[in-house]
């Protein structure tokens, strides 16, 4: 699993007009691409992950959204596994299909959500129109 991980001030998504999620922040933009061989198990080491990573400016040491309670917005992106090495178009053939994706976006939102924390989400599948505000600006790519 792939994913990229913006620290915000804000960020919503929205579907044909609607808005289906969004966030007030300090708090996380994720944005999570699955590959063919990902487990449940990595959907929870990838929800661990972004639940303490620490990347929060704090008094003395750096906090994560465990520590602030700050709220993630997680989003489905299948083209994080496009591959432009050849040619100008991207191949996909790295992503999992829809029926292997969903269940696994689904499962690091679950175990977030076990986790403690307050999650928002995109809708998968759908044309999402994402907007934000990225705080430093701060974008990191975590691979479980």
């Amino acid at each position: 699993m792939r994913a990229v991980v913006q620290r915000v001030s804000e960020a919503a998504v929205t579907v044909a007009g609607e808005q289906v999620g969004a966030i007030d922040g300090p708090g996380l933009c994720v944005l999570v691409g699955v590959t063919h061989q990902d487990t449940p198990q990595q959907a929870a080491q990838l929800a661990r992950k972004l639940w303490t990573l620490r990347i929060f400016d704090g008094a003395d040491v750096e906090q994560s959204c465990s520590d602030l309670g700050a709220p993630l917005l997680v989003i489905s992106q299948f083209t994080l596994y496009g591959d432009a090495r050849k040619g100008r178009r991207p191949t996909w053939n790295a992503a999992a299909p829809g029926p292997v994706a969903e269940p696994l976006v689904d499962e690091v939102v679950a175990q977030l959500r076990a986790l403690g924390a307050t999650v928002e989400t995109g809708r998968f599948g759908a044309d999402m129109k994402v907007s934000l505000v990225n705080d430093g600006p701060f974008t990191v790519l975590v691979e479980v």
